[in-house]
């Protein structure tokens, strides 16, 4: 069993920046891939970023490369996703996931732990 707890949204202008974190509790962490998704009103969820247990494997959205990295500190069982250059569109809640698999994907419906989500906003 994983929890999971993103901290780090809020208000930004756009062009601005904004770290995500997701601790995650449990002890299967470290050989957990993690995920971080993103819903905005009246949208589906959609993915954003990807990590292998080890870190060595990361996927990304088309429309996030190059502004947003996704990390992990397997030693504080947090995941971070500092996304830099933010639009208006970014504008969306936020969700870490885990999965009890050392492989990353880009499918939600692969991932077994979600947490409850963190509002970002991104102001024009």
């Amino acid at each position: 069993q994983v929890q999971l707890v993103e901290s780090g949204g809020g208000l930004v202008q756009a062009g601005g920046s904004l770290r995500l974190s997701c601790a995650a509790s449990g002890r299967t962490f470290s050989s957990s891939a993690m995920g971080w998704f993103r819903q905005a009103p009246g949208k589906e969820r959609e993915f954003v970023a990807a990590i292998s247990w080890g870190g060595g494997t990361t996927y990304y959205a088309e429309f996030v490369k190059a502004r947003f990295t996704i990390s992990r500190d397997n030693a504080k069982n947090t995941v971070y996703l500092q996304m830099n250059t933010l639009k208006p569109e970014d504008t969306a809640v936020y969700y870490c996931a885990a999965r009890p698999y050392k492989a990353a994907t880009m499918t939600s419906n692969l991932y077994d732990y979600w947490g409850q989500g963190t509002q970002v906003t991104v102001s024009s």
